[in-house]
């Protein structure tokens, strides 16, 4: 077995074959050994590929002819997903890989990021794609993949495409060549969550917990960000997680554009992991454009962020929704958790020198979370904005608390 680095380069042969020898050519080129996963559908391909479609297909409990006969674009894909997973992960679970590389329309695209996404964070992940050139959130999620724009259509090599096909194909192996799956984490690792609108308040606790010894994570809420958040937090052993920023559940929960889908939160509390909520940011939904967002939430208050993204002040009843939501969610934990909340503002937004401010409408969400969190949790009240230093102070004085054990802290 060589001791090269192993690159698993995704790619159909039965539509993209000058492509693939085109880019493999240039991996070798480069000192890397090509682990061809071949999920093709379409006809008989070259079977001395690495992990040819007839594997792929039995993998995932069918023959290749049995594949075809589903008559039906997204069935086939389907089980040709199931199958490259196995296939993948069972290649780099006995021979290890250091890097993937896809090519691929809307379908070659969905299934490579899929494999891609199965595969953990630092490993590289490249993916050369029509579907680059903006419509990019469905195929990367929360993963750190990065996705090449061929410019032209995936039909043959031409003088731009072949310089984008070889600056992928030079990227995944320079990288690959440097990866060390190797991970070292000394420090008790915090993920906490954020937008600029309490910047302050997340900064504060970042510094003084970074001061006492702590790695943290912080990831930006809008839309991704938690997800992504919630997945290194399923991957990777997490000391606390201080989830100050809810606009995604929000967002969720009211139609937002920052939505996270209904699984945002949940895995620290499955898991475990200690959890330390504030409602940063729960003063306003995301919407588009100011027109589209008067559309979207009539007789709201609005603040205009930029030409692209307007701010909308929740209401009464989007924060009893939020509370309600957040009770359900956290009834369901398997470690502790405390909900801090602040009593004069809950974003930059909402104070008085923000645009959507409304002291009123904070004891709103404090009742409402009151009847609405099980009786084991308490919410504590802070006569203070969430950008004043105490509220940061006693957040970070909860982790301590919480991560008393950790030995490489300095508590």
């Amino acid at each position: 077995m060589s001791s090269k680095p192993k690159v698993l380069m995704i790619i159909t042969l039965d539509t993209k074959a000058v492509e693939a020898r085109y880019i493999r050519e240039v991996l070798e080129s480069q000192g890397v050994d090509v682990v061809h996963l071949d999920p093709s559908i379409r006809k008989s391909t070259d079977s001395s590929v690495e992990i040819p479609p007839e594997a792929v297909a039995a993998a995932a409990g069918k023959t290749l002819q049995e594949v075809r006969d589903l008559k039906h674009e997204g069935k086939c894909q389907g089980v040709m997903i199931e199958g490259s997973v196995k296939c993948a992960l069972e290649y780099h679970a006995k021979h290890g890989l250091s890097g993937i590389i896809g090519v691929g329309g809307s379908m070659g695209t969905a299934l490579g990021t899929v494999v891609m996404g199965m595969f953990p964070y630092g490993l590289p992940k490249v993916m050369v794609s029509t579907m680059a050139s903006g419509f990019t959130k469905p195929f990367i999620g929360a993963k750190d993949i990065n996705m090449f724009n061929p410019v032209c259509d995936i039909a043959g090599l031409n003088s731009i495409t072949r310089d984008v096909f070889r600056n992928a194909a030079l990227a995944t192996a320079a990288m690959a060549k440097n990866y060390s799956p190797t991970r070292v984490e000394p420090k008790p690792l915090v993920a906490m969550t954020t937008l600029s609108t309490i910047d302050a308040c997340t900064v504060n606790v970042r510094k003084q917990l970074e001061a006492k010894g702590f790695e943290v994570m912080v990831f930006h809420t809008l839309g991704t960000g938690g997800m992504a958040m919630d997945q290194i937090v399923g991957e990777r052993d997490v000391a606390a997680v201080v989830d100050t920023s809810l606009v995604e559940i929000n967002d969720f929960l009211n139609n937002g554009l920052c939505s996270a889908g209904p699984d945002r939160a949940k895995s620290a509390l499955a898991k475990g992991v200690p959890v330390i909520f504030a409602p940063g940011n729960a003063d306003f939904m995301v919407a588009g454009p100011i027109d589209m967002a008067k559309s979207m939430f009539p007789n709201h208050r609005y603040h205009m962020h930029n030409h692209a993204l307007t701010a909308v002040r929740t209401e009464p009843s989007e924060l009893q929704a939020l509370a309600k939501h957040m009770g359900g969610l956290i009834a369901d934990a398997k470690g502790p958790v405390s909900f801090f909340v602040p009593l004069k503002g809950f974003s930059h937004h909402d104070s008085p020198e923000g645009h959507l401010h409304d002291p009123s409408l904070c004891p709103v969400f404090l009742d409402a979370l009151k009847t609405a969190l099980p009786k084991s949790v308490v919410p504590r009240e802070f006569n203070c904005h969430i950008n004043d230093a105490q509220f940061a102070d006693a957040i970070v004085e909860q982790v301590l608390a919480y991560t008393k054990d950790r030995k490489s802290a300095t508590v």
